[in-house]
């Protein structure tokens, strides 16, 4: 690729972001769901913007579930991810969200994430 079109990649990928998150602001009741996808990890944390703190965080570097994620495809990562962030989201009283997928598609990976944290409580 030529430098013109990393940079023009690189501009288009912070207009989503900023597209996206002007819509998008979490509550102490209602956090933000964000969700980060990288080539080998997934992260997601639930973010309270009105104090700007990061209620809780989970990925797939998470020792609680590093081991059982050995062997498995991006996608099943994807899903344990959004189980333990419902579960952990449960455990500090919170059961809806506000989704931000970021400059991504909402496909793959983010959508396996956000179906799992569904079918482990959340609302969004």
């Amino acid at each position: 690729m030529r430098k013109n079109e990393i940079l023009k990649k690189r501009a288009d990928f912070k207009r989503r972001v900023f597209r996206v998150r002007k819509k998008v602001f979490g509550t102490r009741d209602k956090p933000r769901l964000a969700v980060y996808r990288s080539l080998r990890h997934i992260y997601a944390q639930l973010i309270d913007d009105t104090l700007g703190k990061t209620l809780t965080t989970v990925s797939t570097l998470s020792p609680e579930i590093r081991d059982e994620l050995k062997g498995k495809k991006k996608t099943e990562q994807s899903v344990f991810v959004g189980n333990l962030i419902a579960e952990k989201a449960k455990s500090l009283g919170i059961e809806t969200v506000v989704f931000d997928r970021r400059g991504f598609k909402y496909h793959g990976r983010i959508k396996a994430l956000a179906d799992a944290a569904r079918k482990g409580g959340l609302k969004f």
